[in-house]
C-alpha cells in the first residue's frame, strides 16, 4: 500500500489463455504499508525436471528454459539487465519496497541465503512491483531496516516496463485503490516468487513464498555443483 504517491497510469496486466494456469497461493493482510503474497501464475507448457529441492514449486534441467531478458534501472540510476549476469547465477525476485509484511521476510530469507553461499553465490535482483514506492529514500530505508545483502539491486522502471517483466515471469500483480480517512492509498497484491537462474541465463528453480533459507541454499549448491 502506498500513500500520496504521484499518479501513474495503471494498465491492467493481461494473463490468460491456454498457456497459463492460475494457482492460488494465499492472501496477505497488509500491516503498515504493502502486501506480500498474491497469485502465482505458471506456464502450463513448462515441464518439470527432476526436483532440485522438494520446496521448489517448479524446476528445469540445464539449458531447458531460457530466462526472459529485461532491461531496467537500479536504485543508483544504472542499467540492470539479466544479460550482465552471464557467467554468474542470479536470483530474480519480485518485491514491494513499501511492504511491511511478507516482502521483508522474503528479503531476509534471500539475504541469509546469500550470506551462507558466500563468494560466488547468486547475485540478487529484486524487480519492484510498486513503481509508486520506488524512491531513493525507500530503497535506503529498506537496505537499513531489512539488512539487505551487499550488492542487492532493485529493478525499477515505468509501470509499463515493469508490467512487461512481471508478465514474462508469470508474476501476477494487482493494484487496488482506496480512500482511508480521506487519504488515497494503493494496496499492492502480488506473487511472492523468486527464480534461481544459472550463469547461462536459464531458469533452474522457482520458489513461491513462504520458502526458507535452506531451500534456496540447497538448490543453489546443487546448481553450482552441477
Amino acid at each position: 500500500m502506498s500513500v500520496n504517491q504521484p499518479a501513474l497510469a495503471e494498465p491492467k496486466p493481461r494473463f490468460g489463455g491456454s498457456r497459463f494456469k492460475w494457482i492460488a497461493w494465499g492472501a496477505a493482510l497488509v500491516v503498515g504499508l504493502g502486501v506480500g503474497v498474491g497469485l502465482a501464475v505458471l506456464p502450463s507448457s513448462h515441464s518439470a525436471a527432476p526436483a532440485i529441492t522438494s520446496a521448489a514449486m517448479q524446476t528445469w534441467a540445464a539449458g531447458e528454459q531460457p530466462a526472459p531478458a529485461f532491461t531496467l534501472t537500479d536504485q543508483h540510476g544504472k542499467p540492470v539487465t539479466l544479460s550482465s549476469y552471464r557467467g554468474r547465477p542470479v536470483i530474480v525476485t519480485f518485491i514491494d519496497p513499501l511492504c511491511r509484511d511478507f516482502c521483508p521476510r522474503e528479503a531476509t530469507v534471500l539475504t541469509q541465503a546469500a550470506a551462507q553461499l558466500g563468494r560466488g553465490g547468486p547475485a540478487i535482483v529484486s524487480v519492484s512491483v510498486d513503481p509508486w514506492g520506488d524512491s531513493p529514500a525507500n530503497f535506503r530505508a529498506d537496505a537499513l531496516h531489512w539488512r539487505l545483502a551487499p550488492g542487492w539491486r532493485w529493478g525499477t522502471g515505468s509501470y509499463a516496463q515493469l508490467a512487461s517483466v512481471w508478465k514474462s515471469y508469470y508474476v501476477g500483480v494487482q493494484v487496488a485503490n482506496a480512500k482511508i480517512a480521506g487519504v488515497h492509498v494503493r494496496r499492492i497484491t502480488h506473487t511472492g516468487a523468486a527464480y534461481l537462474i544459472d550463469g547461462t541465463g536459464h531458469e533452474r528453480a522457482l520458489f513461491l513464498y513462504p520458502f526458507t533459507t535452506s531451500d534456496v541454499v540447497n538448490a543453489a549448491r546443487k546448481l553450482l555443483a552441477g
